[in-house]
């Protein structure tokens, strides 16, 4: 930022003689030169602050999470997206010239988050959402592609996508980008305060929550309610939606809990596990507490829908009694002692199943996926040692993971009664 330079000075001098007082006429003066050791000074303090902004945009956006393949070299690439239309491997965002982005300019980086569209101008794949990063605003956008000019460059070549046909005839993006997608950055609610506002641009741009939390077609296209929970591209787990009461809403929490349910991952209402913990600990630890805050505030404010059907439950038999009974076996002898008998759980440690929304959604995915294969809460700074369930798939065969999950389910109708 450059600043203005001191205006005229106007000096009045005043002189006694014997017959009368003299005043002298303005005298105008020149600016002293700047010194270039302040100048560069200052650039290098506003490109720190620029390069610290973005390090924590590229956080809150979780850049890390999909750029860094399984034990490799943050933001260099090579993550596996497994999709409907094939497989994505994530590219090299590092500074490296002849791998990274280190020829690219803060226009390509625009246009990329912007328009859908790479350096050589070529329209991306909404694999990368470039359909809720449009929301970004430029200024945003020039801080992450700073930051990310700034890290070491890691030379990786990363395999190339193999994507099935027809998806893989690139001229069809240019249909898809004409019926489906419009960009355009976040314009405030004017009806809105300054803080929900906030909240907004973060959800729905730079967080691009709705990438997961929605049901898509094989084309990608959202077929659901914004934000109203989905089955993960090319996972065995389900993003809740964040609209229904019966799921993952928020309208009836306290903000304090909404903020530590985003920065910890645990609440007395809920615990976060499987991918949403990596995105806990990845990313939404690092909100700052006005940011947590203005989302908290953003995401207690949406409108709630209608709950899934979870279709009809079956007659209570002498044979459906039987099954239950038998869950009920199980889960004394494998999860009573950390649940409660009642499923109650313990506070802090082990999260209640009776009345759980992991349990009572339509949904059965994820937690039998949490049966399978453990549940761990996710790692932050305020929570360094979280307990964990264990995995139960080499212990437990599916038959009576079935049976322990149909004992959850006449708790969810208990409490519904």
């Amino acid at each position: 930022m450059r600043y203005g330079l001191y205006g005229s000075l106007a000096i009045l001098i005043a002189g006694f003689t014997g017959l009368g007082i003299l005043l002298a006429p303005p005298v105008t003066l020149a600016p002293a030169a700047e010194k270039p050791e302040a100048a560069e000074m200052r650039d290098t303090a506003e490109i720190e602050g620029q390069r610290a902004r973005g390090a924590y945009l590229a956080r809150i956006g979780n850049c890390l999470g999909c750029h860094t393949a399984y034990s490799g070299f943050p933001y260099a690439g090579g993550h596996i997206l497994d999709t409907s239309i094939g497989i994505f491997i994530t590219p090299n965002i590092t500074s490296d010239k002849e791998t990274g982005i280190g020829l690219w300019s803060e226009e390509d980086f625009w246009r990329a988050l912007h328009n859908g569209r790479g350096r050589d101008g070529n329209l991306l794949y909404p694999a990368f959402p470039y359909s809720e990063y449009t929301r970004v605003s430029r200024e945003d956008s020039d801080a992450i592609f700073a930051y990310l000019q700034s890290l070491p460059p890691v030379r990786q070549r990363n395999a190339p996508n193999r994507i099935n046909f027809p998806f893989n005839w690139r001229p069809l993006l240019h249909l898809w980008q004409l019926i489906y997608f419009s960009s355009g950055i976040y314009l405030p609610d004017t009806l809105r305060d300054d803080e929900w506002n906030r909240g907004a641009y973060l959800v729905q741009g730079l967080g691009h929550c709705n990438a997961c939390h929605t049901q898509r077609n094989i084309l990608g296209i959202s077929k659901g309610d914004i934000l109203g929970g989905g089955q993960l591209m090319g996972s065995n787990w389900y993003a809740p939606s964040l609209t229904s009461l019966q799921e993952a809403s928020t309208a009836d929490w306290p903000i304090e809990d909404i903020k530590r349910l985003l920065k910890t991952g645990s609440t007395s209402r809920a615990v976060t596990t499987g991918p949403m913990a990596n995105v806990v600990s990845q990313s939404l630890q690092f909100l700052t507490e006005d940011d947590a805050r203005a989302v908290a505030k953003y995401l207690k404010s949406l409108p709630e829908t209608e709950p899934r059907s979870r279709g009809i439950a079956p007659p209570l038999t002498e044979e459906v009694d039987k099954q239950l009974k038998k869950g009920g076996q199980i889960y004394e002898t494998y999860c009573q002692d950390c649940h409660g008998n009642l499923g109650e759980g313990a506070p802090g440690s082990y999260p209640a199943l009776a009345g759980n929304r992991g349990v009572t959604m339509a949904s059965p995915t994820n937690a039998i996926r949490s049966i399978l294969n453990g549940g761990y809460a996710p790692v932050t700074k305020i929570q360094q040692r979280p307990y964990g369930m264990p995995p139960f798939a080499q212990i437990l065969p599916d038959g009576e993971i079935a049976l322990v999950w149909l004992g959850k389910q006449a708790w969810r109708d208990s409490m519904a009664a």
